[in-house]
């Protein structure tokens, strides 16, 4: 069975919320939507202070190239434009919407009937998945429209589907994948089509037996759609691992995913674009795992965007005294959250309540030059030098290291034995340098 070649480690799976059905959260008093949730420029608001929305209705349009369109994921007034602190910690703008009962805009097809046939030109389909705001699902965010456009001199000529779900604790898509297989092949077909490619693969880990059966099984009555199962290793959802694990073909540093032919696509993003091409449904909600060893009941929600995660929390059992953390996302690549008010975004697959036990940090001590942290590194960096060159400012020698190529997995902390804090240095390193670059290209 394949897997990617370089590093990757095995985390415990946590996977509590698996058995637990998709349950629809009820709609919040107030809807927070930030503008900014998708990598590039933020959208730029096209509604105001007193206007009538409905679930549907656009309220901000792409502010650039990489940019994507936002929607009301509920009916009722516009109460202000303001700024939210979001899953960053950053404060960004956004449209408070007060909730008056739910009413959707007419063109959405709200029945479960099954569209299979798509008879749009691949350069219509794109269009309608940029005029749905539908952004890479898997956390990354990347505007999807940008990603089927590939740049000239790159062909595709394989669709890969990411249905991996390596990160702990998170069971978003592979509830998805139970529940909506039909929809999510219709939108592999979709994708196919948009790309002009006659071969997919849904990459799926074979911790998730129940899933690899049922998608098989349905893909069976979709040509060119095949299920690989993979080996479980952590960060295999990574899309230069992804691609290493089913074309065998390694992305260069610096150079972009389609370099190898492949264009990756989260398996909920697929489903988004079968909701976005068959049903006129832009990207307004989505599936979120909450889930914790000291929470009640571990649970998978289908979200509007901009309910604050305390709803979610609440949903499934409440707020645990032991709490030492919030995560949005999961333990290897969430991030701590500043309060338990901060909206669901488009990248949103779970809210972590981790106790105080797992939330504490081992003391912190000497590297012991054990270089396990090199073995760990998907990426082949060295990450106890970059977090050195880090903590010491030299900006210049953490570029030359290729800081820039590191996918941020967090392997390398993980498997520290010293409890140093590699990510969070490399991380500062990164963010340093990107700035570095971006003002040497200006």
């Amino acid at each position: 069975m394949r897997t990617f070649r370089i590093g990757g480690v095995h985390p415990p799976e946590n996977k509590l919320s698996a058995g637990k059905k998709i349950e629809t959260l009820a709609l919040p008093k107030q809807a927070v939507i930030p503008l900014s949730q998708h990598i590039g420029a933020p959208a730029t608001p096209v509604v105001k202070k007193g206007d009538i929305v409905k679930v549907g209705t656009l309220i901000a349009q792409p502010g650039g190239f990489v940019s994507a369109a936002i929607f009301s994921s509920v009916s009722g007034k516009v109460a202000k434009i303001d700024e939210v602190v979001d899953a960053s910690g950053y404060r960004k703008p956004a449209v408070y919407i007060d909730v008056e009962g739910d009413e959707w805009e007419e063109s959405i097809d709200r029945t479960d009937a099954l569209v299979k046939e798509c008879t749009l030109a691949p350069e219509e389909i794109i269009a309608k998945i940029k005029d749905a705001g539908i952004v890479g699902m898997g956390g990354a965010c990347f505007p999807t429209h940008v990603k089927l456009m590939p740049p000239p001199g790159n062909v595709a000529n394989i669709l890969i589907i990411n249905a991996v779900e390596c990160e702990p604790y998170l069971t978003a898509d592979h509830k998805l994948m139970m529940e909506k297989p039909e929809q999510i092949l219709v939108g592999v077909s979709i994708l196919m089509k948009a790309i002009k490619v006659n071969k997919a693969v849904i990459g799926i880990e074979n911790n998730k037996p129940d899933a690899i059966r049922l998608m098989t099984k349905a893909a069976a009555a979709y040509p060119g759609i095949e299920v690989m199962p993979l080996k479980v290793k952590y960060p295999q959802g990574g899309e230069k691992q992804l691609i290493d694990a089913v074309i065998r073909r390694q992305v260069a540093s610096g150079a972009l995913p389609i370099s190898t032919g492949a264009v990756v696509q989260n398996v909920g993003t697929a489903y988004a674009v079968y909701e976005a091409v068959q049903k006129n449904k832009p990207l307004f909600e989505r599936v979120v795992t909450v889930t914790g060893k000291s929470l009640k009941n571990p649970s998978n929600f289908l979200v509007r965007m901009g309910t604050p995660m305390r709803m979610l929390i609440e949903a499934a059992g409440g707020m645990p005294e032991d709490t030492g953390k919030i995560i949005g996302g999961g333990p290897m690549m969430g991030k701590a959250l500043v309060n338990a008010d901060v909206p669901i975004c488009k990248g949103s697959s779970g809210v972590l309540l981790m106790n105080d036990k797992e939330a504490g940090r081992g003391g912190m001590q000497p590297c012991i030059r054990c270089a396990k942290c090199v073995s760990a590194c998907p990426m082949g960096l060295e990450p106890y030098l970059l977090a050195t060159l880090s903590a010491h400012a030299d900006w210049e020698r953490v570029e030359k290291e290729d800081v820039m190529s590191c996918i941020e997995c967090g392997s390398c902390q993980f498997t520290c034995p010293s409890h140093r804090p590699i990510l969070d240095y490399v991380r500062l390193g990164k963010g340093r340098v990107g700035a570095i670059i971006r003002s040497r290209k200006k």
